[in-house]
């Protein structure tokens, strides 16, 4: 048996090896966006090749087994540009830059979410604390989790994994078929 394990965790690696080589040629962002006219149904989770195929080794291993980024080093934590953050599998929206805060902790913050039903939580026992695990609804990603340490009014902390997203700046929502949310964008340049 431990032959049968040994070479399906080889044959992980040289699939992921292989998908890692063929993401640069053809990002997950084309699996989930460039569609205009985005509705609740055109966002699903693609099949397992696909996304050996379209995710990095670093955006399999947190969206699909669960794992974390290096706080820090990672492609959010300090975005400070406006616009939203779409799941990397699916496309469906997660969060805005409206509601990301500075946490301290090295990772994408948010108060909440951008689309409350795109969001869904569960209890996570990995470590010795009860945690809350942040998954997309459509395509059962791991996003990250969510802490009672945020800022008041909800006092909520979404800590979530730059892996797991892709972010929108405002000037390209239109293009990418999510030009229902530019709105937001402009209301609160109002204020």
């Amino acid at each position: 048996m431990k032959g049968v394990a040994y070479d399906n965790a080889g044959l992980v690696l040289a699939l992921a090896l292989i998908g890692f080589a063929q993401a640069e040629a053809q990002p997950l962002a084309k699996v989930g966006s460039q569609v205009p006219d985005r509705t609740l149904t055109s966002y699903h989770k693609p099949g397992q090749a696909e996304l050996m195929r379209a995710l990095t080794p670093l955006q399999f291993t947190v969206t699909q087994r669960e794992g974390t980024e290096s706080p820090f080093h990672n492609d959010y934590w300090d975005n400070h540009e406006p616009g939203i953050y779409v799941d990397v599998v699916s496309g469906e929206p997660l969060f805005s830059s409206l509601d990301k805060y500075e946490s301290g902790t090295g990772w994408p913050a948010f108060t909440r979410p951008l689309e409350g039903a795109n969001i869904v939580t569960r209890t996570d026992r990995k470590l010795l604390v009860s945690r809350t695990e942040v998954r997309s609804m459509h395509a059962d990603s791991h996003l990250g989790h969510l802490f009672n340490d945020g800022p008041k009014p909800a006092g909520l902390r979404y800590c979530i994994n730059s892996a797991a997203m892709r972010f929108i700046p405002v000037s390209k929502l239109e293009a990418e078929g999510y030009g229902n949310y530019a709105k937001r964008f402009r209301d609160s340049a109002k204020h």
